[in-house]
């Protein structure tokens, strides 16, 4: 295995929130390039920035121990069929891709790469998850720019005006008991995907059991086909930033704890749509799963555009939930304009369909038609022999 890496100052990393630092200082020790961990030789630690390319041995174990930073110019390669675990040390540990590097971790259905907990008796949030940057266009710069924003975790920079950006490949990858946080403010999320463009491929992906969001989009326009979001402590699928791509074959299952399944917003309301424009996705064939504890599905707000199209919604007191006013959040103009629309869905054990809190005036089938034709995703058929927890 080659690599060569910058080593990280002991209690040296810090945190930094999007655009601004108003978290509190985290400590990320180095645990270097040592090939033990507690006396196992076998087991080869990973933290620190690398800056050349870093090929797992399938025959060797790897252990998180620390943030893995591939900088740009650099791939970063997993076989099919790996197990790579964190140290469940929280938002301590976690992979990130940085801008202009590469992640190439292709899996099997019979043979999919998993990124999990080293604990004994694993939970959520014990690690940080998988990072993606990329130089995709997003709405918090000025439309065209090639400027960038920071990340929640560690500053790393995202954005810029290259629409197919080509960050790597993600297929039958597994990310498990992900999601750590430093507090309210500094979480990440199981699979977070910071400005990631379309040349970028991410295709068979499950997050289960995280703590924060299973899937999080700053921006961007890659497109994610068969995701898998099963017990997530907070939303399951969240956007914001102006992200615009396609999600095609997305099964959601909530648990005892959750928020919503997706959260949607067109921009980021802590800042300004700078861009001057909104998130606006295709999803397809989409199946949520509620734990009929009431709750809302589907939150849409800050202006967020998109089309929602074949959708089967089970188990919640409301389904579609649309906030936003009639100036800087018209979520409700893009109903009118159908930029907003659900077309084929089915509603089962669920009291409210739609409520209206963007101050537009429009009606139930001004945004929902098809009310009945919905039939989801075939999770069992695509999702079969490399997921787990599906119900």
């Amino acid at each position: 295995m080659k690599n060569k890496f910058l080593l990280l100052g002991i209690m040296a990393a810090f945190f930094v929130s999007c655009e601004k630092d108003d978290t509190a200082t985290i400590i990320i020790n180095d645990y270097g390039n040592s090939n033990n961990n507690g006396g196992n030789s076998a087991t080869i630690n990973l933290s620190g920035v690398y800056t050349e390319d870093l090929t797992l041995d399938p025959a060797s174990e790897y252990l998180i121990t620390g943030p893995v930073l591939m900088a740009s110019g650099t791939t970063l390669t997993i076989p099919a069929g790996m197990t790579i675990k964190a140290q469940p040390v929280g938002v301590n540990a976690y992979i990130a891709i940085q801008q202009g590097a590469q992640i190439n971790a292709v899996g099997t259905a019979s043979n999919p790469i998993v990124f999990t907990s080293n604990a004994g008796s694993p939970s959520s949030g014990d690690w940080g998850g998988l990072v993606i940057c990329g130089r995709a266009p997003i709405n918090s710069t000025p439309d065209g720019s090639a400027d960038t924003s920071t990340s929640e975790v560690g500053g790393l920079s995202y954005g810029g005006n290259i629409t197919a950006d080509n960050s790597g490949s993600l297929q039958y990858v597994r990310i498990e008991y992900a999601g750590g946080a430093i507090d309210g403010n500094a979480e990440l999320n199981g699979l977070s995907l910071y400005a990631v463009g379309n040349a970028t491929v991410i295709d068979y992906v499950q997050i289960f059991e995280g703590s924060d969001d299973g899937v999080e989009f700053f921006g961007g326009t890659v497109n994610v086909s068969h995701l898998v979001v099963v017990n997530s402590e907070d939303d399951s699928v969240d956007w914001t930033e102006g992200y615009i791509g396609n999600l095609t074959d997305v099964y959601v299952q909530h648990g005892a704890s959750h928020d919503k399944a997706f959260e949607c917003d067109g921009y980021n309301t802590d800042f300004s749509n700078e861009g001057g424009y909104f998130s606006a996705p295709n999803v397809t064939n989409v199946t949520i799963a509620g734990a009929n504890d009431g709750g809302e599905a589907v939150r849409l707000r800050a202006g967020t555009q998109g089309i929602f199209t074949n959708v089967l919604i089970a188990d919640f007191d409301e389904a579609f939930d649309l906030d936003g006013d009639t100036g800087s959040n018209p979520t409700g103009q893009g109903v009118i304009d159908d930029l907003l629309q659900v077309i084929d869905v089915t509603f089962n054990s669920v009291t409210t369909k739609l409520n209206n809190g963007t101050g537009y005036t429009f009606t139930e089938a001004d945004f929902i038609s098809g009310d009945g034709n919905g039939t989801g995703t075939d999770v069992a058929t695509w999702g079969a022999g490399w997921t787990v927890g599906i119900n």
